[in-house]
């Protein structure tokens, strides 16, 4: 049967990516390809999900289907519209609704950093649907970067979103030397070793919220919340735990955690 064992799909605007069941026959999948074609007329292209997001720019490899052969993607959400492509580029659909949260979370006149911000996804959302008045939005991928730019020109923000491309190391030095704080720091962290918090406490002030997120099994969300005390405690930071959420399921028994807290000092 065509049906067994796929999941859902992620629509990514005009493109469906699609992750096939193994041993799958082509025939087969082009012909369910043909079928999401035929019975979502906003979906023109189907692709097929041949590798795992991996590495530190997040990038994941797809293989053409069915439809317009493009890998390019428009997509709409939170009366924002994005451009990119899938195969250079991080992008999770999935995370609509986190995005929508924290901008509502977004106090009137913040400035607001977003790390790891890819083609700018959180920073827009927050522009277009808060009363912030600047968003800085970090990225070290220089192909993220160049679509960050046109998807700020496609929603009419320049004057409010402020790329800052590069590695958020060596920017969070050179805004410290300005001595830039921000009222909202957002971490959509990749899975990295690393949890860039000494960045983020670098450049946070009394009453700064930060929204860290990371990926764990559920019986190690308290040793993420400890992470961050002690990360805080190093750095002389006295913080506040004011939410912990899990933000969706990755993996089985794996989620991607939120945690939100206040710096006290």
């Amino acid at each position: 049967m065509i049906k067994k064992n796929i999941r859902s799909f992620d629509v990514l605007g005009n493109i469906a990516i699609i992750k096939f069941p193994k041993g799958m026959k082509n025939k087969d999948k082009k012909n369910y390809a043909e079928k999401i074609l035929r019975q979502n007329k906003s979906i023109k292209t189907v692709l097929e999900k041949t590798g795992k997001f991996k590495g530190r720019l997040r990038k994941q490899e797809t293989k053409y289907l069915a439809g317009e052969k493009t890998k390019e993607a428009l997509y709409k959400e939170n009366s924002c519209i994005f451009r990119f492509n899938v195969d250079k580029v991080y992008f999770s659909p999935r995370l609509s609704s986190e995005r929508k949260e924290i901008a509502e979370k977004i106090k009137k006149g913040d400035k607001v950093l977003v790390m790891f911000a890819g083609v700018a996804p959180y920073s827009i959302v927050i522009a277009k649907n808060s009363m912030a008045k600047e968003v800085y939005s970090n990225e070290i991928n220089r192909e993220a970067n160049k679509y960050a730019k046109l998807n700020i020109e496609l929603n009419k923000l320049k004057d409010k979103v402020i790329l800052l491309p590069g590695n958020i190391k060596k920017i969070a030095i050179k805004l410290k030397k300005q001595n830039k704080k921000f009222d909202a720091i957002v971490m959509p962290r990749p899975q990295l070793k690393e949890n860039f918090l000494k960045e983020a406490f670098m450049l946070s002030k009394k009453g700064t919220k930060i929204f860290y997120y990371d990926f764990c099994k559920e019986d190690e969300i308290d040793s993420v919340i400890e992470k961050i005390k002690l990360e805080a405690k190093k750095l002389r930071k006295k913080i506040k735990i004011l939410k912990v959420k899990k933000s969706g399921e990755i993996a089985p028994y794996k989620f991607r955690v939120r945690v939100d807290f206040i710096v006290l000092n």
